[in-house]
């Protein structure tokens, strides 16, 4: 993809997220709730101006659907039942393309690298004492993710996502939704410790794939791995979906 049309591509991206940010602003407003959604007939046409936009440079795989502007009446004429559904389809369709164009740039690939570089260069410095606890460390990536300007609820959720595999429900130390990201924590004490992770991490990738699309493990380690690069041999993947990273104390 040429220099050109990316540059195109991220230009309508910023345009979406700036108009989805427009509506989270007006459903969040102190409005009463049947004035939260009169604007639905202007989102809506910013919507499809920039759908418009994007079908002219790039074919659009994604399952987003679109109006005829002309039989949309005005909040006048509609009741408010019907402003917020089509408010909320609007909502939908723009998360859809949103995701689409993200893929279509790799953004979330070079922001989960982003991430995986920002722990590797800044956890060891943010823990002072040798953890006895993995929430310990767990408490630490938390603290980063804030210090980056994240929020709980909003950005990131801690101990939440839940996958249910068999009989049996697991969860992820942080989920991160806008990029399809677990993220699980692991403190390694010894050597026989390190053995058994590998087992751990195996088996969370077989569990969170089913529900996540990348997964960074963060292996706090105080003593127990000896060769890195031997500990994350078979465990990483090439496109980078997969990532592990060892932190030594």
């Amino acid at each position: 993809m040429d220099k050109a049309l990316l540059s195109h591509i991220k230009g309508h991206l910023r345009s979406a997220v700036a108009l989805k940010q427009a509506m989270d602003a007006a459903i969040s407003s102190a409005n009463e709730t049947h004035w939260r959604y009169v604007g639905y007939r202007s989102f809506m046409e910013k919507y499809q101006q920039i759908v418009t936009s994007v079908s002219k440079i790039v074919e659009i795989t994604a399952p987003i659907g679109t109006w005829d502007i002309s039989k949309v009446k005005s909040s006048f004429e509609t009741p408010g039942l019907l402003q917020k559904e089509y408010f909320e389809a609007v909502y939908t369709n723009l998360l859809i393309l949103i995701a689409f164009l993200e893929h279509t740039l790799g953004v979330k690939s070079d922001e989960t690298r982003s991430l995986v570089d920002f722990f590797q260069a800044n956890m060891r410095k943010a823990i002072f004492e040798t953890p006895k606890y993995e929430k310990q460390v767990q408490d630490v990536i938390e603290q980063l993710l804030i210090g980056r300007g994240m929020s709980r609820g909003i950005d990131y959720e801690r101990e939440k996502g839940r996958v249910r595999v068999s009989i049996k429900e697991v969860v992820p130390d942080f989920i991160i939704y806008r990029l399809s990201l677990a993220i699980e924590v692991k403190l390694c004490k010894s050597s026989s410790k390190a053995k058994s992770i590998v087992d751990e991490i195996n088996t969370d990738i077989q569990s969170y794939s089913k529900s996540y699309d990348r997964i960074v493990f963060i292996v706090y380690d105080i003593g127990g791995i000896q060769n890195e690069e031997e500990f994350k041999n078979g465990l990483e993947t090439e496109n980078g979906n997969i990532q592990v990273i060892i932190v030594k104390h």
